[in-house]
């Protein structure tokens, strides 16, 4: 990558305050928790051809995959001439009063901080960052927190968005996520299950869809992303679905040779359609 700067969010605290202090938490393969300060890494190609792309990675909400899907897939998309933004969200068990909230306001002000030094905002979400970036991308119009400055007047709207092995739905059958759990607890009632779940906001103002997901996903089930496609294909918005036969979850890129590895040639030539 030739260069990256860190932006930060907010102007000082993050909405409703609270959280956890000191340093990012960095795992052993390079997953980050501890996220006190929620911001942007920016990385910008040599060879730009003036297009953004803002990439939330997974890690069920406990924790968020940098080095496994970000980071790599940032490098990738430098290499094809698109400025990568990373995000470091806020993560819902960490003490932050806006609860589950935290991460959505997160989302939006992304969206808004990009939308306000770019000339369109991409976005690509991979587990709990595509389900954080598909609440997003479904309610640009939902105030999840009260205005902080001017940046926030802007419509957190996005051009198009990637999701990949995505958790869409929070609906039964499907609550043995862990982007569930930290959402929603283990008691949580049908409404709030609904209420969190992406599908149920998708409307023909959503932007054009690119999906891609293993078959033998043990972890979000692969309905999620037929329920993505069938919600999007009643509302009429434009959806490409990638079916992978085998990759389990959190390829990332996918590793070259392996069927998993066939997503991100499909998703650049997707995009470059839509620039």
């Amino acid at each position: 990558m030739a260069t990256e700067d860190r932006i930060a969010l907010w102007p000082d605290r993050p909405p409703g305050g609270g959280g956890p202090s000191g340093k990012v938490n960095i795992s052993f393969n390079g997953s980050w928790s501890n996220i006190a300060s929620p911001a942007l890494q920016r990385f910008q190609p040599e060879n730009s051809n003036g297009e953004a792309v803002l990439i939330a990675a997974g890690g069920g909400y406990r924790w968020i995959g940098m080095a496994g899907e970000a980071w790599p897939v940032a490098s990738w998309l430098n290499k094809l001439g698109y400025t990568a933004y990373v995000l470091s969200y806020r993560l819902p068990q960490e003490g932050w009063q806006a609860g589950s909230y935290a991460p959505l306001q997160d989302a939006q002000r992304a969206i808004r901080l990009v939308r306000s030094m770019e000339r369109k905002v991409h976005l690509l979400g991979f587990s709990a960052g595509g389900h954080l970036l598909g609440m997003a991308a479904a309610r640009p119009d939902f105030a999840s927190y009260p205005p902080m400055d001017n940046l926030d007047q802007i419509v957190p709207v996005a051009d198009t968005i990637g999701l990949i092995y995505a958790v869409v739905t929070l609906e039964q059958p499907y609550t043995h996520t862990n982007t569930h759990r930290m959402l929603l607890g283990d008691n949580a009632s049908p409404a709030d299950e609904a209420r969190w779940s992406v599908q149920n906001y998708v409307t023909s103002y959503f932007p054009p869809t690119f999906l891609a997901q293993a078959d033998d996903d043990n972890i979000a089930n692969p309905h999620n992303l037929l329920i993505m496609q069938d919600a999007c294909r009643k509302q009429k918005v434009p959806v490409q679905l990638i079916k992978i036969t085998r990759g389990g979850h959190g390829f990332g890129l996918g590793k070259a040779g392996t069927a998993a590895a066939i997503w991100d040639e499909a998703y650049a030539s997707w995009l470059h359609s839509h620039i």
